[in-house]
């Protein structure tokens, strides 16, 4: 198995993913195909990137049980070395 690439190895795809979930999370794939304007592949494929990295995390969306939530990763905000802003 090769080493998990860190977020400056990671395509522009998956970084705009991350700063989007950094932000706005949870939200489902259609949320970061609509949040992120790239396509539903791109958004997959960014997320099994993210994914393999450990940065993200999903969750059953209640809602409708086809969907999954995406959130970052805490273990993510520490490896690397930034944290989430919080609300005013």
């Amino acid at each position: 198995m090769a080493p998990e690439p860190c977020l400056n190895d990671l395509p522009p795809s998956a970084k705009l993913v991350y700063t989007v979930l950094e932000y706005d999370a949870p939200l489902t794939q259609k949320a970061l195909v609509e949040e992120t304007n790239l396509s539903a592949r791109t958004v997959r494929y960014a997320l099994d990137r993210l994914d393999e990295c450990n940065y993200i995390t999903e969750d059953v969306y209640l809602r409708d049980a086809r969907q999954s939530l995406y959130r970052l990763n805490t273990t993510a905000e520490e490896q690397t070395g930034e944290s989430t802003p919080e609300p005013a």
